[in-house]
């Protein structure tokens, strides 16, 4: 999971910001999308980083399922705002879109399968278990180097990409309202002549 599924993970993010560049969002869906695919990216990284940091409990177990849930929905709410924005939404980016859509419960099924014990504590409702119910530090914690590898890569195979994008997005929508403004200024004009 740490070395093959978690950085796997950057490259179908990094094809789907490329799809959405070739199909120019900022001139479709604009900020709304690109806001919603922030927020998905936060549904899944909140629950990874608690990952990384600290013990696989009932606790984390709920988090991660919910957030999984919560990232489906949002999802959804991602292509329905592409589809409805005009946004070509072609074949090959759906597949993007599946592949994502599968990999938080692919990580969820294997993190589940590591620690059975703690899925069969969740369905007991963490009884008996004094720390099922709060964060715990990992007791062996994971590489600093590797944590740090982890950070790198979101930032350069997450954050700049789709940070670009909202910016990219913005200045778009900028540039729309000053060329209404100027055009709704000419027609003012036309008419009072």
């Amino acid at each position: 999971m740490l070395y093959g599924l978690l950085p796997g993970w950057l490259v179908p993010g990094l094809a789907d910001w490329a799809m959405h560049r070739r199909t120019r969002i900022e001139d479709t869906a604009g900020t709304r999308e690109s806001l919603i695919h922030a927020l998905m990216m936060a549904e899944v990284g909140a629950p990874i980083a608690l990952t990384l940091r600290y013990e696989v409990n009932p606790l984390l177990l709920s988090v991660q399922l919910g957030a999984a849930a919560v990232h489906e929905a949002t999802a959804l709410w991602d292509v329905r705002t592409a589809v409805h924005s005009d946004r070509e939404v072609k074949p090959v980016e759906q597949h993007i879109h599946s592949f994502l859509e599968s990999l938080p419960f692919g990580g969820l099924a294997s993190l589940m399968c590591l620690h059975a014990d703690q899925v069969r504590s969740l369905l007991r409702g963490g009884r008996g278990d004094p720390d099922a119910w709060r964060l715990v530090p990992r007791r062996r914690p994971l590489p600093a180097g590797y944590l740090a590898a982890v950070g790198v890569a979101v930032g350069v195979g997450v954050l700049l990409p789709y940070g670009e994008e909202l910016v990219r997005c913005r200045r778009a929508a900028r540039a729309r309202k000053r060329r209404a403004r100027a055009h709704r200024a000419v027609l003012r004009r036309v008419k009072g002549c």
